[in-house]
């Protein structure tokens, strides 16, 4: 179903009456999705449309949406992470068979497409934080605030480890990792302590990790907003899953599956991802295959930062394909 109107940027007045129309998403006991009500906005689901949720997790959006799609619409949930996407299912049980869920990656989008039948979208929504479940699972190994293996997959069914990379990368490749994916200005020192400690055993634990990453920055460097950890987790993070390649095969492929006056909102978390998205949908703008539905990203309000403090670096982008 195609939308009826054609793109207008969304100002801050629009947020608000956005806001105050819609009843808030239960939260209790689940991931809390962020800029939910941003998303309705850009999104715009409707009955009849078809929307992709490329990042379901636990559902959060999906739930917001499905209800604006009913009774004829669809939406396709898609997530790398097995067991994200089973909590999706429980969680929308009610809304199937409107709901298609997809064990995937959000890259091969257009693939994933064909193979339920479709080829072209109304919305596409791309959440690209990491839900609560992930960072909270100690087991999962994305967090250094929690002792567990270096794994860090989204996709528990690929090879390629957190701890692959520390223990087997040569330190030229560790500090090319870390400046790149993390922007480090430390990558080198810490690449080297890591391949120190390493000679003598193996690095095993996200701890155990943090701890060298500590040792190995300068002193004064060691108590400021961050923790010395933090960047280079997040390298880690965005290699082991290729998360930069992927986005940038979305993008490029947004163009063949949006359907006239279809819209894509992408959330990003890092100025590495949003550089990506604002890159692509300028170019996307002056080619003249979409419009923009924001010139500047859409940030939490201090409201939603006060009651998730997660949301804190997200942004909001969206466009909307031309006719």
């Amino acid at each position: 179903m195609p939308y009826e109107s054609g793109a207008s940027v969304i100002d801050e007045a629009d947020r608000e009456t956005t806001r105050s129309m819609r009843p808030p998403v239960p939260a209790s006991g689940w991931h809390q999705p962020v800029l939910v009500d941003d998303v309705l906005r850009c999104l715009a689901p409707r009955p009849g449309a078809v929307i992709v949720d490329g990042t379901v997790g636990t559902g959060g959006h999906s739930l917001a949406i499905l209800p604006r799609l009913l009774p004829d619409g669809r939406l396709v949930a898609i997530d790398r992470d097995q067991e994200s996407l089973a909590q999706a299912r429980r969680r929308l049980m009610e809304f199937e068979p409107s709901a298609s869920f997809v064990h995937g990656d959000y890259r091969h989008l257009p693939r994933l497409l064909q193979q339920l039948g479709l080829s072209r979208v109304n919305g596409v929504l791309v959440d690209l934080g990491m839900s609560s479940a992930q960072v909270d699972a100690e087991e999962r190994g994305f967090s250094f605030l929690r002792d567990g293996p270096l794994d860090m997959r989204m996709d528990r069914s690929q090879e390629l480890t957190a701890a692959a990379l520390v223990n087997e990368r040569r330190s030229e490749e560790l500090a090319a990792l870390f400046a790149q994916f993390g922007e480090e200005r430390f990558a080198r020192r810490i690449a080297q302590r890591i391949a120190q400690v390493r000679d003598a055993a193996p690095i095993a634990t996200t701890t155990q990790l943090a701890r060298i990453i500590v040792q190995a920055v300068p002193p004064a460097a060691r108590h400021g907003r961050l923790h010395p950890a933090t960047r280079v987790f997040q390298a880690l993070r965005i290699a082991v899953n290729d998360e930069l390649a992927a986005l940038q095969d979305l993008l490029t492929a947004l163009p063949d599956v949006l359907a006239p006056r279809g819209r894509a909102v992408i959330i990003t978390f890092h100025s590495l991802e949003d550089r990506l998205v604002k890159r692509a949908f300028a170019e996307g703008s002056r080619n003249g295959a979409w419009s923009l539905l924001t010139k500047k990203p859409m940030r939490p309000l201090e409201g939603e930062i006060a009651a998730n403090a997660r949301a804190r670096s997200a942004k909001l982008r969206a466009v909307e394909m031309h006719p």
